[in-house]
């Protein structure tokens, strides 16, 4: 798709690093946080050595800040999929798009829990300028992908096929719910993708 794919080289940038670095790192810090794990701990975790990781990072604050955006990448590329790809009237888009976002969630949980670390982060741990500028641009980058859902919101207010409302509330509100999911869930033995999708769509409803 190549609004997405668009999306994609916006968020990751050129540095960043390979993708099994990437599922390591946020393994290590859905499982430990960010302050507990080390570099020593995912390069574990990746059967590397530390060398590996420091020639993509100069630090793990660096590390956790691409973990964070790809993150948001494959939100992004999800939802805006699941809108192109929704036909009907805009009520109809936005649960798509509320059921694309539930599934990435579950399919990427371990980069939604960074995602979540990141916005505690950004409210209360201490950080220096530079790192405040990421967190700032990464804070950015939620509020445009809260965006979508509040253009969506609101068309489906104009057409009807949603009742009217705050939109800004209402999509902080449906957000949230599918947000808290990186907190609650976590994959069962056995699980398909079909039983996501169904846990997704009852949600939604």
């Amino acid at each position: 798709m190549e609004m997405a794919d668009g999306k994609a080289r916006e968020i990751r940038g050129e540095g960043a690093g390979p993708a099994d670095l990437l599922d390591a790192a946020a393994a290590c810090f859905m499982e430990q946080g960010f302050a507990a794990t080390s570099i020593d701990d995912v390069a574990r975790r990746l059967n590397a050595t530390k060398g590996r990781i420091y020639h993509y990072y100069a630090s793990k604050t660096d590390l956790f800040f691409d973990v964070h955006r790809e993150g948001m990448d494959r939100l992004f590329v999800a939802v805006s999929r699941a809108a192109d790809a929704a036909p009907g009237p805009a009520g109809a888009r936005l649960a798509a798009m509320l059921e694309a976002h539930a599934v990435a969630m579950m399919d990427n949980h371990a980069f939604m829990a960074v995602v979540v670390q990141g916005v505690h982060m950004h409210r209360m741990a201490p950080t220096t300028p530079s790192q405040r500028r990421t967190l700032d641009a990464l804070m950015d980058m939620r509020r445009r992908f809260e965006g979508l859902f509040r253009e969506t919101l609101e068309a489906a207010v104009a057409d009807g096929s949603a009742a009217p409302c705050n939109p800004s509330v209402a999509v902080k509100a449906m957000l949230g719910a599918i947000n808290w999911m990186s907190i609650w869930y976590r994959p069962r033995a056995g699980e398909t993708e079909a039983d996501r999708r169904a846990l997704a769509a009852d949600m939604v409803r």
